[in-house]
């Protein structure tokens, strides 16, 4: 466990460094709106946003430069894109740096997730020569029956602290080629990370002679968010954030008659199978729960193990647990980094006095960490607590490094615990036989829109779409086809006969 931490002087002087080499502006000393704060110790980085942009000017601009944009060739588009991702490789530390600092992540995760936005991008950039409709059989002869896809306008992303820079990516890379203008409402929490990424895009477009407002940064608190869901001018917004936000942002994006694609709140499961490899389960396990502290959508909430496996894996897991390096995650040692801040805490203490007094027996886990070096920062080891039922508070998300584990005694039963939680993002199973992991992906299997055999719920490759059901949302984002999502379909009827006949065989004189 680390023993010292960083100063507030040091981080400014990283974070004025990376900003630096991303050509960001530096940080206020005093003008701004926001104050960025950094997780690693609880103190103040600076002010930013002095001169903000409001979300009416950056819908005008949006609207205007998509006048334009959605005629450009999606190939041409996509220049934007790759500039993009060579700048994110050759300032992939800086960037990284920045995740760390604002987000808490350990180097490994934050360099990580900037890689997953060059993937993203190189994703899009061939996406942009392959995105296509599909041509249909007409019944009428002469008759050419197709479907075609176009751009929507402008597009509003709202994202969260834990993905700070990877979620707008996602987003943005395939908007851009979509030929859909962006404007990002970041989390208030990561304003340093969002202004260099705006940065490094504006950057980008400068140099493949892209118009100006391709891509546009609204700083503030909710109610720059709620204005940006508000506004008649956004017919499509993505946001990201707990199930709580999603529920007032649909109904206000459904009024409108606007679309959304909503990432929300996740309580992830692993069943441990009687067959399954114990090492491979553990390793598993670990990483998913407590890796970036518990603050992924996507962290391990609950293990639903087999009763003949269910002491073994816990003892397992209970030692994995009490030797993970905690501390600063500027450190490479480090594997396990601050929660976001106190509130987090707070509320993870709380769900674990919860969990104790429904029956639960506490494991490991759930102490304060390194107060006398940061009492403003929130450093817990992440906490195990094996429990008798699925109680209301283990059907609740914790945003923590919070692990409940449950027995179950055959497959059907533990497919049920599995799916008796309001959410329904990621699942796992853990098992060699063959047959229980082709029912878990089956139909009447996990229900989440993420179920993984023999890895954990945590981490998805960029290639694949991702989204969840139920509570979290609906609604999808990365690979696959979850480019449609930011265009409009048209279906074409185009007569090149010199009749008219009419569909149906319906005649009309």
């Amino acid at each position: 466990m680390t023993t010292t931490l960083p100063t507030s002087d040091h981080l400014v002087s990283l974070a004025q460094a990376a900003l630096a080499a991303c050509g960001a502006p530096a940080l206020d000393s005093g003008t701004g709106n926001l104050t960025a704060r950094s997780p690693i110790n609880g103190g103040s980085l600076g002010r930013v946003g002095g001169d903000a942009l409001d979300v009416d000017t950056a819908v005008e601009r949006a609207t205007a430069t998509y006048a334009t944009w959605r005629t450009t060739p999606a190939p041409r588009r996509a220049e934007v894109v790759r500039h993009l991702a060579a700048l994110l490789r050759e300032h992939l530390g800086d960037l990284a740096l920045l995740v760390s600092i604002e987000a808490g992540k350990i180097h490994s995760e934050a360099l990580g997730e900037v890689q997953e936005m060059i993937d993203i991008c190189d994703f899009a950039v061939g996406l942009s020569r392959t995105m296509g409709g599909r041509t249909l059989s007409s019944e009428r002869p002469g008759h050419r029956l197709m479907e075609t896809w176009h751009p929507i306008g402008p597009i509003g992303v709202i994202s969260a602290f834990n993905f700070p820079v990877a979620v707008w990516s996602w987003n943005t890379a395939l908007s851009i080629v979509c030929g859909n203008p962006v404007i990002w409402k970041p989390s208030d929490l990561t304003s340093l990370s969002s202004i260099a990424c705006q940065a490094l895009f504006d950057r980008a477009a400068e140099r493949a002679g892209a118009p100006a407002f391709l891509n546009q940064t609204v700083l503030g608190d909710g109610s720059v968010g709620a204005q940006l869901v508000a506004h008649p001018g956004v017919p499509l917004i993505s946001a990201t954030g707990s199930t709580a936000m999603g529920a007032k942002v649909g109904p206000v994006v459904a009024a409108r008659f606007g679309r959304s694609i909503l990432e929300l709140g996740g309580n992830n499961a692993a069943i441990v199978a009687p067959s399954a490899d114990a090492e491979l389960a553990v390793r598993g396990i670990t990483f998913s729960a407590a890796g970036t502290a518990g603050q992924r959508c996507t962290t391990l909430r609950r293990v639903i193990v087999h009763s003949s496996r269910h002491d073994e894996l816990v003892e397992r897991l209970a030692g994995a647990y009490s030797t993970l390096p905690i501390g600063s995650p500027l450190e490479s040692t480090t594997l396990v980094g601050p929660l976001i801040h106190r509130a987090a805490y707070d509320k993870m203490a709380a769900a674990l006095a919860t969990a104790l007094a429904d029956g639960g027996k506490h494991v490991v886990g759930g102490e304060r960490l390194l107060d006398d070096f940061a009492p403003e920062a929130a450093y817990t080891r992440p906490a195990i607590v094996t429990m008798p039922s699925q109680t209301e508070i283990v059907a609740t998300e914790t945003f923590a490094p919070l692990l409940y584990v449950m027995q179950y005694d055959d497959f059907e039963q533990a497919v049920a615990l599995q799916n008796a939680v309001p959410q329904g993002l990621a699942s796992s199973i853990f098992t060699t036989d063959v047959r229980e992991a082709e029912r878990f992906c089956a139909a009447d299997g996990s229900d989440c829109g993420i179920a993984n055999v023999n890895i954990g719920p945590s981490g998805a490759e960029i290639g694949g779409a991702f989204g969840g059901e139920k509570a979290t949302g609906g609604g999808r984002e990365s690979g696959s086809d979850a480019w449609k999502a930011y265009m409009r379909r048209a279906t074409n009827t185009v007569n090149y006969s010199n009749d008219l006949p009419l569909a149906q065989g319906v005649e009309f004189v």
